[in-house]
């Protein structure tokens, strides 16, 4: 059903909305981003989207050298434990570290399998596929890795996190206060994408009320039919939990409100792309009384295509390119954001932004 009402959405973009094609993105010359307050800003960022070949490593990549243009220092993490290639993005074809030296207590800190690019101010800690089991860690070792990064010194860390929805995608999707969800113009994505989104929110309703176990019966209704009548939409859950008491109810929107994402929809090529943003937008609002904000698009260009054999010579010598596919726009509209929450609180003003968490929500207790 939720499907279906997207996908309509989707066919049938407004007239008005068509003539007016993409929109211009401008030549960034200038690179001055305003200060950030370091006690303030919000670091760590897992970038996801439930399906694979959407584009999330190479959304990882680009968003980082485009944050450096700006002056900030960022890391990249390649948290795709069961397929990485954030090493062969940045032109590392041989990693002398990776991320399985540090979750195997090969390395004492997490700093020393931090390995430069060729890009000034942005670094990559590589991820290995070549070990049995290091795709499922153990709890203890998510949790250990969690917190290390959070030590690392940078303005940005961006989690380059897998396909699919295993727990550890979960959980470091969860765990980030910034979270952004990449989807692209193919009914597979848009899918995949909701599929995601749904799936995280129940693991953290699910980690909220384990210690509840009529909010857990509902919940596990929620994600599977099993004996009991399927609770289809997170609305229907919020009606299932108005019958438990105002508390629950209470507990459960407080928990669904904390979670917030972006969106951004990547390989667009025609405005309908664009729309689709908007769209899915409204069903996740509609279906799951989530709010997402959505931060714009990434156009297609096929000089990408051809340049992910050689992505550390392009990222340094195609700054117009990337300019116009949109990447500068979105590390703008991110930057931004993040220096208007940080005045605002310095004020005692300010809402959390529409892409984070709450600052006090720690992530799941893994």
């Amino acid at each position: 059903m939720w499907l279906t009402s997207l996908l309509n959405f989707f066919r049938k973009p407004k007239k008005e909305e068509v003539k007016k094609g993409y929109s211009s993105h401008p030549r960034t010359v200038v690179y001055n981003a305003p200060w950030i307050d370091p006690a303030l800003r919000r670091q760590l960022w897992a970038i996801g989207g439930g399906k694979g070949g959407v584009g999330k490593s190479l959304m990882t990549v680009m968003l980082g050298a485009s944050l450096t243009r700006w002056g900030k220092k960022v890391i990249l993490v390649d948290a795709d434990l069961g397929g990485s290639n954030l090493n062969l993005l940045t032109g590392i074809t041989h990693p002398p570290y990776t991320l399985v030296d540090f979750m195997q207590n090969r390395v004492d800190s997490i700093e020393e399998i931090t390995l430069d690019t060729p890009i000034d101010n942005l670094k990559v800690i590589c991820g290995a596929d070549d070990i049995l089991g290091i795709a499922n860690p153990k709890d203890t070792q998510k949790t250990r890795l969690l917190n290390n990064l959070k030590k690392l010194d940078a303005d940005f860390i961006l989690l380059d996190l897998g396909a699919g929805t295993s727990y550890t995608t979960l959980d470091f999707f969860l765990f980030a206060p910034n979270r952004i969800i990449v989807m692209s113009p193919q009914n597979t994505a848009i899918q995949n994408a909701y599929g995601f989104v749904k799936t995280c929110l129940l693991r953290k309703l699910s980690r909220e009320f384990s210690d509840d176990p009529e909010c857990m019966r509902l919940i596990n209704r929620c994600s599977d039919s099993g004996e009991e009548e399927k609770i289809g939409t997170i609305v229907k859950l919020r009606e299932a939990f108005e019958k438990l008491g105002p508390e629950q109810i209470a507990d459960l929107s407080a928990c669904i409100d904390e979670f917030n994402f972006g969106l951004v929809v990547n390989m667009a090529k025609e405005q309908k792309d664009i729309n689709l943003g908007r769209s899915f937008i409204k069903v996740a609002n509609d279906y799951m009384t989530l709010k997402p904000e959505n931060l714009g698009y990434i156009t297609h260009d096929k000089r990408l295509e051809r340049s992910i054999n050689r992505m550390g010579d392009f990222l340094k010598n195609s700054t117009e390119v990337i300019t116009e596919m949109g990447f500068y726009d979105l590390s703008n509209r991110i930057i931004k954001n993040l220096y208007k929450e940080s005045i605002g609180r310095r004020q005692g003003v300010a809402k959390p932004a529409a892409a984070s968490a709450p600052s006090g929500d720690p992530g799941p207790n893994l």
